[in-house]
């Protein structure tokens, strides 16, 4: 029953996103305007389709249905209730459910957005995601059938034989295989997924909306207004993602890291350069009328570098923790991100001389200036994580030999690159438009230097000599202080001429502007993050510990005794760690329990280190040995960690910032309008 409920939902959104495709074709084609009236129903049955696939994997997980292939591989029986859920996205073919629903959701967002409206660009947008829609569901649907049914057990663990007949189902003696044990390990893999798969499938809106413009030949700024909240929303989410990626490698995989330039962790890079260079270009173009054509291309590259992870994803082609395992569902990717590309930029091409002419700078001293060279190191750096994650691919297909580019390439190109961009992150944003005299910009930017300089020095002194966190620190104090300087005497500004208090002012610079503030409240995340890696990577100690039961040693100014080895039997898993007693300076801190977690089926354990947190720092242990002689583990500090963490997150939130500000002043408008 599952099995037919499962199929029959894909088979109704597949349908529905057709019948979208083809309903908005008019206006794509540019002969008519189509009434949304006409999107409306198969809009509804997509989404509707969309969820129920997910319900109906999602209540097989719940119910144990080991006579669904996908839940007898993936899904195993007493597995806690939060990793049962987050199996319906934990291997391919339900991964591609959840991207299905995200897709729909964003169509259907799409929609309530256009309904009602005039809007030139709603029908063809909606074309655009239907046919997108069509690929995703006609993929669940042949390839990637989630809901293919077991014809043979192998064995009691799993599913030998997959088929679309539900009338086959063999029913297994056995309590299902299990997820990867690396994904049922710790809590954010559970949100760390869906939250990526938003920002991913977020960038469709911004592709067919852009897609949508150039067929209708919109020369106008509307294609990118329509964007604006669907880009920031989508980078929003891509940025979060990647850092609770980062924290997830942190805190489960054992190595003492939470970025390896990981070809999946590139691939989510990527995107994410090229949206960010989105962002800052169209606000150029609305307010200056320059980088029309750029921004097609950003757009076009920034969608088809998510297609481009999902290939690597899903593909099974690299190695990966991040990646699926070996299917069919490559070649079919592939040839997807070829139509994508040769689609898109043949429309581009047929189009560029009616959106290429645009006004040239007054000056390349200029807020349009800093922008355009923000763009190009955006530009330069996702190439170089693109070619570096492309070329043993390229070698080993066209040569059969294996190469490895690995981190010295990527920090020797994406230091500098760094440094340039936090740069430009302080300057630009206070540099006037048009053209900046120098008198006003040595004003706004005297202070600022001068503060960071001042600090940078007193590091020298009395912290630490290292060239890279001195650097680091010195442009993101400089980063942050320029963007203070500008709100306080902004806020001095508002207050005299409105006779208020500077926080009143600044709540009003903050409501005003959400897009531009937003925007610093990012930069101060990107500068509180810089600071966190320059200093976590610089500064850090490592070692290898061994210790008998009661024995103690020193390291990074902790005290760290061996008391006693535990085990205990969860409902998922057998975990052997080791109970490790901290102190600092005599006194006791904490105690450490890192751990080997065996999940059975033959699977080696899993190493699962112990993390202790403070405002000084982190303390990391993993074990690498465990017996009755006593354990062996390696052992890492990192100072500063959390500013990692919060680094990301306040880049997230500046995006976020931007989106509820605009919503509320959007709410406060119609309320104003009804009165």
């Amino acid at each position: 029953m599952i099995a037919w409920l499962g199929l029959g939902s894909i088979l109704v959104a597949l349908g529905a996103a057709a019948a979208v495709a083809w309903r908005g074709l008019p206006a794509l084609a540019g002969r008519a305007a189509v009434p949304m009236e006409r999107m409306k129903r198969p809009v509804m049955w997509l989404l509707g389709g969309a969820a129920a696939a997910m319900l109906v994997l999602e209540i097989g997980l719940l119910a144990g249905d080991f006579s669904i292939a996908y839940i007898a591989d993936n899904h195993r029986a007493g597995t806690p209730l939060i990793f049962t859920i987050a199996a319906g996205w934990a291997a391919l073919e339900g991964s591609i459910v959840l991207w299905g629903l995200v897709l729909a959701a964003f169509t259907g967002a799409a929609f309530r957005s256009m309904y009602r409206r005039d809007h030139p660009l709603a029908g063809g947008t909606l074309s655009v995601l239907g046919m997108l829609a069509v690929f995703w569901f006609g993929l669940m649907a042949t390839v990637a059938n989630p809901f293919a049914v077991c014809t043979a057990a192998a064995d009691a663990a799993g599913c030998a034989v997959s088929g679309w007949a539900p009338w086959s189902v063999v029913d297994l003696p056995g309590a299902g295989r299990g997820a990867n044990p690396l994904l049922q390990n710790h809590i954010l893999m559970a949100v760390h997924p869906p939250v990526l798969y938003v920002g991913y499938v977020g960038f469709s809106v911004p592709f067919a909306v852009g897609m949508a413009s150039l067929a209708t030949v919109d020369q106008g700024e509307t294609w990118l207004r329509t964007t604006r909240t669907w880009t920031l929303t989508a980078w929003a989410f891509l940025t979060a993602g990647i850092v609770l990626g980062a924290w997830w490698s942190y805190e489960v995989l054992g190595w003492g890291g939470y970025w390896a330039w990981d070809p999946v962790e590139n691939a989510s890079f990527i995107p994410w350069l090229l949206a960010t260079a989105f962002i800052h270009s169209s606000v150029v173009q609305l307010r200056r009328g320059v980088l029309q054509s750029w921004n097609y291309v950003l757009v076009i590259g920034a969608f088809a570098a998510t297609i481009l992870g999902t290939f690597l994803t899903r593909s099974g082609v690299i190695a990966s923790v991040h990646s699926f395992t070996q299917s069919s569902i490559g070649p079919v990717l592939l040839a997807f991100l070829a139509v994508i590309l040769a689609g898109s930029l043949a429309l581009f091409a047929t189009r560029i001389h009616l959106v290429g002419s645009a006004p040239r700078l007054d000056s390349l001293a200029s807020r349009e200036g800093a922008f355009l060279l923000n763009n190009l190191l955006l530009a330069v750096f996702a190439f170089v994580v693109l070619s570096g994650t492309l070329f043993p691919l390229a070698v080993e297909a066209f040569q059969g030999s294996t190469v490895g580019v690995g981190r010295p390439f990527f920090d020797r190109w994406a230091v500098p690159l760094s440094y340039c961009l936090i740069l430009a992150m302080g300057i630009g944003p206070v540099t006037p438009f048009r053209v900046a005299r120098r008198q006003v910009l040595w004003e706004r930017l005297r202070t600022p230097v001068r503060v960071a300089l001042g600090l940078a020095g007193l590091l020298v002194l009395l912290v630490s000599r290292n060239r890279h966190v001195i650097v680091v620190v010195l442009l993101a104090v400089f980063v942050v202080t320029a963007i203070v300087r500008h709100l306080a005497v902004l806020a001095r500004r508002r207050a005299r001429a409105a006779h208020g208090g500077s926080m009143a002012a600044v709540g009003y610079l903050m409501r005003r502007d959400p897009g531009y503030w937003g925007g610093q409240i990012s930069h101060i995340g990107v500068a509180i993050l810089a600071v966190g890696i320059a200093v976590s990577a610089n500064l850090s100690a490592s070692g290898s510990i061994a210790l008998s039961p009661g024995e103690t040693t020193s390291f990074a100014g902790y005290e760290i005794t061996y008391r006693t080895p535990f085990s205990r039997a969860e409902p998922n898993r057998d975990v052997l760690g080791a109970r490790l007693d901290v102190s600092r300076g005599g006194e006791a801190v904490t105690v450490l329990a890192p751990s080997l977690n065996s999940y059975g089926n033959g699977v080696p354990p899993v190493v699962t280190p112990a993390v202790y947190s403070t405002p000084r720092g982190d303390l990391y242990v993993s074990l690498t040995r465990l017996d009755s002689s006593g354990i062996v583990a390696d052992i890492w500090s990192y100072p500063l960690q959390w500013m990692v963490w919060l680094g990301g997150l306040v880049t997230a939130a500046g995006a976020g910032f931007s989106l509820s500000s605009v919503a509320g002043r959007r709410r406060r408008t119609v309320g104003a309008g009804r009165g």
